[in-house]
């Protein structure tokens, strides 16, 4: 026979209350920051430099069986020297597919198709277009920045609601704030970070 277990209903209270303040704490939402770090990863790895990388290519999407999907699901990317890479697919009947793809990619590079595979060889960037993937770079790095406050400000309201409620001190209030502000801090030192390391291989 099954025995209903009836929860006391303070206990169930200080549960719920549990609960609510540890989704509020800044450490449970570390998750958040590091997701707007490791997408700003993926879009800065996509954007061209002056040595060949896998990433330039991994997110080119290709219109095969049926569907659209990266590169990355469809082929093997090898850097063949700093300024070549090669595209090797599973399946030899998408080559062509995966040719066209990159070619209207913008990526600002032309495959040859050598007929179990494709080179990719990086042409020289001009000064131009060193200038314009900066601009890029920084505008995906404020985006990135300004992920990183709207995540911070919810954050920041979150804790501020749960104290006036009386569910969380002031003292703990102003905790959770300065770590709050602690992790916005070093997820935007990461961004800073990243975007010098990505004009430096730009310039």
């Amino acid at each position: 026979m099954t025995r209903s277990v009836i929860l006391n209903p303070a206990v169930a209270g200080r549960r719920i209350l549990y609960l609510r303040i540890s989704m509020i704490n800044p450490d449970s939402s570390k998750p958040e920051f590091e997701k707007v770090v490791t997408h700003l990863k993926g879009e800065l790895g996509a954007l061209r430099g002056t040595r060949a990388t896998p990433a330039l290519l991994e997110h080119v999407l290709v219109e095969a069986y049926g569907s659209s999907q990266p590169l990355k699901a469809l082929a093997a990317i090898s850097v063949l020297d700093p300024k070549t890479l090669t595209v090797e697919p599973w399946d030899k009947a998408v080559l062509k597919d995966i040719e066209k793809a990159i070619l209207t990619a913008q990526v600002g590079v032309n495959p040859v198709n050598e007929g179990q595979r494709l080179r990719v060889a990086l042409p020289p960037l001009t000064e131009e277009s060193r200038k314009e993937l900066v601009k890029i770079v920084h505008d995906k790095l404020e985006t990135a920045r300004q992920s990183v406050r709207t995540i911070r400000e919810k954050l920041r309201q979150q804790i501020i609601e749960v104290e006036k409620k009386k569910e969380i001190g002031e003292d703990e209030k102003y905790k959770q704030l300065e770590r709050l502000d602690k992790m916005a801090a070093e997820h935007n030192e990461q961004i800073k970070k990243i975007g010098e390391g990505k004009e430096k291989e730009i310039m």
